[in-house]
């Protein structure tokens, strides 16, 4: 601990006269650091490596600074692994590894298990309503793994189910999400009883209509929802106006509204109707109102939006309101999944009511000509 008399004008020459305990180097101060108490002086330290500044080096500087850690208490400092006071000095050395723990994140697996969505379920643990391996837990940091035994609520999470995606006509009139602040219905009100519980990918506006997916899988739905995955997304508009084809060309190119940049949009005049005009909008990415917004920039009025296709998906002729769940082949074809081991779906479905499994079709013996 060195004091000196605080100089505002003598600020860059006092650490010129200062020298590490080792005997070299040099400090060079632009203006005064703190104060020592009402004095005026000087105070440096570094409690966190117990450095200290002394006058004099080599040997005798060292003898000094490990008289002062046998004589003066340092405060407690902050552990370089996990991030909390352990004593006086580091308790962990801090080791940098490439591999990541096994297993998957405590959020991801519940909301894997259908109990509730991430963000819910990292509420679930903070509020301190979910232990592993009989331990309640206070920090969704925490990988587990198949061996661990997960409790939410008193309810012990099971192995999640196999992913499945869900073909919903979204009707105008209802929100895209779980709860909303105004009271308006969402869509997760309208839904069959008997789903279970369901996130959507991505979203519709309160005046828009059709194709919207529904999965019970978190990472499908983080998945399908990257413009990376490339999927093209389909819209009918109906416009107010008679828009000219060459009215089109700069959503063909790319726009900026707002500061916000809007990708090419593959764009056809379909037809005339009355007053209106019928547009066939391509897009592959899904921002705010991009299609109302990006109209509305060259003079039309979106007054009806339709969205007919998501990637290989098609709206085709389900009626709004109506949910209509896709072969779960299909879903691991087009997404890439692995299919699952047969003794585990076996195992699945014992125990559940109302599935039946059916027999083996007989192999008819081939006609020989």
């Amino acid at each position: 601990m060195i004091s000196q008399p605080f100089n505002t004008q003598q600020c860059t020459r006092i650490a010129d006269r200062q020298k590490l305990c080792m005997g070299c180097g040099v400090i060079q101060l632009s203006c005064p650091i703190a104060r020592h108490r009402d004095n005026g002086s000087i105070g440096c330290h570094d409690n966190g490596t117990n450095w200290h500044f002394a006058s004099g080096g080599g040997f005798a500087g060292l003898l000094q600074r490990q008289r002062h850690i046998r004589t003066e208490h340092h405060a407690p400092v902050i552990d370089r692994a996990i991030g909390f006071p352990k004593g006086l000095n580091w308790t962990k050395p801090l080791v940098m590894t490439q591999n990541p723990p096994p297993g998957d994140r405590i959020a991801k697996v519940i909301a894997r298990a259908g109990l509730a969505s991430r963000r819910e379920a990292e509420q679930l643990i903070l509020q301190g309503r979910v232990s592993v391996n009989g331990k309640t837990i206070s920090s969704p940091a925490l990988n587990v793994t198949a061996s661990d035994k997960v409790v939410v609520n008193g309810k012990v999470v099971g192995t999640p189910d196999e992913p499945r995606l869900w073909l919903y006509h979204k009707p105008v009139g209802l929100v895209t999400t779980t709860k909303d602040e105004q009271g308006r219905p969402t869509i997760f009100d309208k839904l069959p009883e008997e789903m279970p519980r369901v996130m959507s990918v991505g979203r519709l506006d309160l005046n828009s209509e059709g194709l919207l997916l529904l999965t019970n899988d978190g990472g499908i739905k983080r998945k399908l929802e990257l413009p990376s995955t490339g999927w093209l997304r389909k819209y009918r508009a109906r416009v107010k106006g008679q828009p000219k084809d060459e009215s089109l060309e700069p959503l063909r190119k790319g726009m900026v509204i707002d500061g916000e940049r809007f990708q090419p949009m593959a764009v056809t005049l379909d037809r005339q109707q009355g007053a209106n005009a019928w547009l066939t909008i391509g897009l592959r990415e899904g921002k705010n109102r991009e299609i109302r917004r990006a109209l509305a920039d060259i003079g039309l009025t979106v007054n009806r939006l339709i969205r007919i296709s998501y990637g290989p998906f098609q709206l085709g002729q389900l009626k709004p309101g109506e949910v209509e769940e896709l072969r779960r082949k299909v879903v691991r074809d087009q997404l890439g999944l692995e299919s699952p081991d047969p003794e585990n779906a076996v195992k699945s479905l014992k125990g559940k009511p109302g599935l039946v499994r059916r027999k083996p079709r007989p192999t008819k013996p081939r006609k020989t000509p």
